[in-house]
């Protein structure tokens, strides 16, 4: 009997003893071909040397020091080649364990930049339905989902805000272009905030390419310009959300460089520690630091491990190792190549009604009437048996239910490690071909 507390108490669960480039292999020998890297999170696959080796050298040398009393080389040296590397006017970089640590301090550091400024009365964060910033309560208020809001609503704070995702494919007026729709939608954050009021909005946040609710959904050209020039007009500070879409993930280091805009702070995780430690990073701008630095010198946030030297000397070497092999450019070789390829097998397809995303970050969208749109019952958990179904034929992939509201539609994200070639591509649509149409055709059946 085991004693994990588990995140379905009704799974039973594999075990996973080894990893073999792309594939985690189980306790049975059974190999998986992890085509959607845990949750966006394995870049690397499962058994890169170089960075185990420097995770393990840096152990040798130092485990950990409190951050409240030192530093650490390997902290230092990756904050420099974040910094090299992020969009402009980003200066500094606050470490923490994951993306929900990372949005909560952005969010909570917003609010004290406007507090050192003079400026308390701007109190309000806007977000957008349907998005994901994490599970800690501060990132799930922000977060759109209704159904991972649901329960806890009595916890989440008022001083959140929604306007619409962007969301072209399913919610475009008829005849609309996809310009017009972007900034109709960029446009209701000006709405917004001038409902909450001008000097009261501290912050807006968003990601640049929705991941884990909508499916690989990314803004329409031009929706991200009007937003940042909004966020100016108001003095409202940007905060993109990359934990999932960025580092690399979406064909370029930052997923907002595809959008030519500079965020105020940046949020990252997942593929910064391809898996081999937890680690993530807020970044943000030189003017809200010296906000800080001029004012009260003492961000008043904090968690034990953040800057932990084994994890950052993990980062460095993840990074060197996405330019050493020039992985983003397999990313856009391979992320096109299997766009291709899934367009091909589920163009047609009856109940696919929608495939997109950028580099290897993609998302097929379930319906059950392809010319309406509508999508199946929320009861068949069509999503569920996807992945079961995918699962039980040796591939990883994560779809989701609650695509469309929190509740309705279902869709299937894959974002497999940037390591892959031309026959994972192959591997992974076949047996995601067997597991959408074993799913739905039960769902017939039912």
């Amino acid at each position: 009997m085991s004693h994990v507390f588990p995140r379905h108490t009704k799974s039973n669960l594999a075990t996973a003893v080894a990893g073999d480039g792309a594939y985690v292999i189980d306790a049975n020998g059974k190999r998986y071909l992890d085509a959607c890297g845990g949750a966006a999170v394995s870049c690397l696959g499962h058994s890169n040397e170089v960075v185990r080796e420097a995770v393990k050298s840096q152990l040798d040398r130092l485990a950990w020091a409190h951050t409240s009393f030192f530093t650490s080389e390997p902290a230092e040296q990756l904050a420099d080649m974040l910094i090299e590397r992020a969009p402009k006017g980003i200066d500094r970089v606050y470490f923490v364990s994951g993306g929900s640590e990372a949005t909560e301090a952005s969010m909570k550091l917003a609010r004290q930049y406007f507090l050192e400024k003079g400026e308390p009365n701007r109190r309000h964060v806007i977000a957008r339905w349907q998005s994901y910033h994490g599970n800690t309560l501060g990132a799930l208020a922000a977060g759109g989902n209704r159904w991972r809001r649901k329960q806890f609503e009595p916890f989440l704070t008022a001083a959140m805000h929604h306007i619409d995702a962007c969301y072209f494919w399913r919610w475009a007026q008829a005849g609309e272009t996809p310009e017009a729709y972007g900034l109709r939608m960029a446009n209701q954050l000006e709405e917004k905030i001038q409902q909450l009021g001008e000097d009261s909005v501290a912050a807006f946040i968003a990601e640049p390419v929705v991941g884990a609710t909508l499916g690989a959904v990314a803004a329409e050209a031009g929706y991200f310009k009007r937003i940042r020039e909004i966020c100016v007009k108001y003095g409202v500070l940007l905060i993109l959300d990359e934990v999932m879409c960025g580092m690399g993930r979406c064909g370029t280091l930052f997923a907002s460089e595809q959008d030519g805009v500079s965020p105020d702070m940046v949020c990252i995780a997942k593929g910064l520690g391809a898996g081999i430690q937890p680690i993530g990073a807020m970044l943000c701008s030189a003017e809200i630091y010296s906000a800080i630095e001029q004012g009260s010198g003492f961000f008043q946030h904090g968690h034990t491990y953040l800057g932990h030297p084994a994890a950052c000397a993990a980062g460095v070497a993840v990074l060197q190792e996405v330019e050493r092999h020039d992985l983003l450019s397999n990313v856009n070789l391979m992320g096109s190549s299997l766009m291709t390829a899934l367009e091909a097998r589920f163009g047609q397809h009856p109940h696919v009604g929608d495939i997109r995303g950028r580099g290897l970050f993609l998302g097929v969208e379930l319906v059950q009437d392809k010319d309406t749109k509508e999508p199946f019952d929320p009861a068949l958990k069509l999503h569920a048996d996807i992945k079961k179904r995918a699962l039980a034929g040796g591939l990883m992939v994560y779809p989701m239910g609650g695509t469309v509201d929190g509740q309705a539609g279902d869709h299937v994200l894959i974002a497999p490690p940037y390591i892959i070639n031309e026959s994972h591509v192959a591997e992974i649509v076949e047996k995601l071909d067997a597991a959408i149409n074993g799913a739905v055709n039960a769902s017939k059946a039912a």
